[in-house]
């Protein structure tokens, strides 16, 4: 297997997140920075608990990062 892909995809989401981390803490202000840290392979874990904190639905939260 080509690990130039793995690492591509992997930069790729972190690339996505970092951008969309900071406008989601503008949005939500009170949110710990230690909770938007993106660990691979935990990301329904992470957007579970951010729903929690923010108090939307796992659906709600998705389209709002994907709306930023």
């Amino acid at each position: 297997m080509d690990n130039s892909l793995v690492k591509t995809a992997s930069n790729s989401k972190v690339g996505f997140w970092n951008k969309k981390k900071t406008k989601l803490k503008q949005m939500f202000p009170f949110i710990a920075d230690e909770d938007l840290n993106f660990y691979e392979g935990k990301e329904y874990e992470m957007i579970e608990m951010l729903s929690y904190k923010v108090g939307k639905s796992v659906d709600e939260l998705r389209s709002i990062i994907n709306n930023l």
